[in-house]
């Protein structure tokens, strides 16, 4: 399955850290069968890239996923997965002034386009 090709389309966080779960829950096992993908983060979902942010996210469902932290550490470190930042939100979430997790890049919208003209997209 090395050809499939991906793009998880993140844009919850605070506001649903059950939704962000569930997608990086869903890359972690698709990683397993080893298909290529990586994410874009826009509106609130860039805050995933702020090195630390993600250990804030304690009001996760009990034992429906994993934390998001553990997550995003899987799949930075262990999977190689790459996390770009939408560049246009950069500035409102303050990621300019911000330390990123390992694997991350900040894009513009028209990188996204580029993306899904190469993959499947899957927002989440």
């Amino acid at each position: 399955m090395a050809d499939k090709k991906f793009v998880f389309i993140i844009t919850h966080s605070f506001d649903n850290p059950d939704i962000a779960a569930g997608a990086l829950q869903l890359a972690v096992n698709m990683k397993a069968f080893d298909t290529q993908l990586d994410f874009f983060l826009m509106d609130k979902g860039v805050l995933l890239a702020k090195k630390g942010f993600s250990d804030t996210l304690v009001w996760q469902n009990k034992d429906q996923f994993s934390p998001v932290s553990d997550l995003i550490t899987t799949l930075t470190e262990d999977l190689g997965a790459k996390f770009y930042i939408c560049a246009s939100c950069v500035k409102h979430y303050e990621l300019d002034k911000a330390e990123l997790i390992p694997n991350s890049e900040i894009k513009p919208g028209t990188f996204l386009g580029e993306m899904l003209l190469e993959r499947q997209g899957l927002t989440f």
